[in-house]
C-alpha cells in the first residue's frame, strides 16, 4: 500500500496512480488528516487491504504534501554509512549520532526551497515512519513497529551546523523546507528487499550520491531498539537514517546547492522527490 497526503487529505494510491480519499471512502471511520491516521494504523491497514480497485481521484503531483506532515518526534542519524563517515571530519562512530530536524522544516516531495546562504548541502536518506508505539523494543521485533518507508532530503546549512564551540546539527538542518519527504509512505509488503534499496540524488543530470541501504552501519532495527530504549517512539514519528558519501561539504573544494538548481532524490521502490532552489533575502544572489 502507498499512503499519500493529497492537499492535506490522507489518500491511498492505486497501482494506476489514482487515489482514494480515506475519510470519504471510510465514511469518517478514519480521519482526513494524514498525521492523525497513524494513531489507528493497524486498523487502517486492515481496512485499506479491502479497497483494491476503488481509487477514483486523479492525483496532482504538485498537490502532494509530506506523508507525515507534523510528527511529534523527528530523529535523524549522522555518519551512518562508512563511506560518508570516512569523508567527514568526525570518522566512523561507535554508536549512532542522533539529532533532530525540527518539524517545521518538513515539507512535501516537490518543492521550491529558499536558500538562506551559499552553504546549503544535500543528503539523500531513507526515512522510516513509526506505525505502532515502540518502547524497549528488541531488534528482532523492530520492523513490526514500522508503518512504512519514504524518501527524505536532509538539507543542511553547513556554516550554522558546524559553528562552535559545539556543532549545532539540529539548527543547521531545520531551516524552512529543509526536510522534504515523500512522495508517499510505502508499506513494507510493497517494497521488495526493503533492507537493501538503491538510493541516489542528482543535480540536474549529474549524480551526486549513490549507495544502498544495506550499507547502513546501524540498520533500522538497531536504530529503533536504541532509540526506544531512551524514549517511546510514537505513531507517525520519523527517522532519517543517514546518507551515503558524496555530500558537497566533503568535496575539495566544497560545493553547495546553487540558485535555480534542481535536485532529484530517488530510492528504489519508493519513487523520487524533487527540489528546486531560490535565493533567500540574505543570499548573495538575491
Amino acid at each position: 500500500m502507498q499512503l499519500a497526503n493529497l492537499a492535506g487529505r490522507a489518500t491511498v494510491l492505486g497501482p494506476d496512480g489514482s487515489g482514494l480519499d480515506v475519510a470519504k471512502a471510510s465514511d469518517g471511520r478514519f480521519p482526513a488528516d494524514p498525521q492523525a491516521l497513524y494513531e489507528q494504523w493497524d486498523e487502517f491497514v486492515e481496512w485499506a487491504a479491502g479497497q483494491d480497485g476503488k481509487a477514483d481521484i486523479a492525483i496532482d503531483q504538485a498537490a502532494l504534501g509530506a506523508p507525515t506532515p507534523m510528527p511529534r518526534q523527528v530523529f535523524a542519524i549522522g555518519l551512518n554509512y562508512a563511506d560518508h563517515a570516512d569523508e567527514s571530519p568526525f570518522g566512523r562512530p561507535d554508536a549512532p549520532p542522533v539529532f533532530t530536524k525540527f518539524p517545521t522544516s518538513i515539507t512535501g516531495p516537490y518543492t521550491a526551497v529558499t536558500l538562506p546562504s551559499e552553504s546549503v548541502d544535500w543528503e539523500v536518506e531513507l526515512v522510516a515512519v513509526i506505525g505502532r508505539t515502540a518502547q524497549f523494543v528488541a531488534e528482532a521485533d523492530a520492523w513490526s513497529h514500522v508503518a512504512g518507508l519514504t524518501i527524505g532530503q536532509d538539507l543542511s546549512e553547513r556554516v550554522v551546523q558546524l559553528a562552535g564551540p559545539a556543532p549545532q546539527f539540529s539548527l543547521g538542518k531545520s531551516f524552512v523546507g529543509f526536510a522534504p519527504i515523500g512522495p508517499a509512505l510505502v508499506t513494507l509488503d510493497a517494497v521488495p528487499h526493503y533492507e537493501d534499496l538503491a538510493l541516489s540524488c542528482r543535480l540536474g543530470d549529474e549524480v551526486l550520491q549513490s549507495g544502498r541501504t544495506s550499507q547502513l552501519i546501524f540498520k533500522v532495527p538497531e536504530l529503533i531498539a536504541r532509540l526506544s530504549a531512551v524514549c517511546p517512539l510514537l505513531p507517525g514519528d520519523i527517522i532519517f537514517t543517514g546518507t551515503p558519501s558524496g555530500v558537497g561539504g566533503a568535496r575539495k573544494p566544497p560545493r553547495f546547492l546553487p540558485v535555480d538548481g534542481v535536485l532529484t532524490s530517488e530510492i528504489e521502490g519508493l519513487g523520487h522527490i524533487r527540489q528546486t532552489f531560490v535565493a533567500g533575502p540574505n543570499h548573495p544572489a538575491a
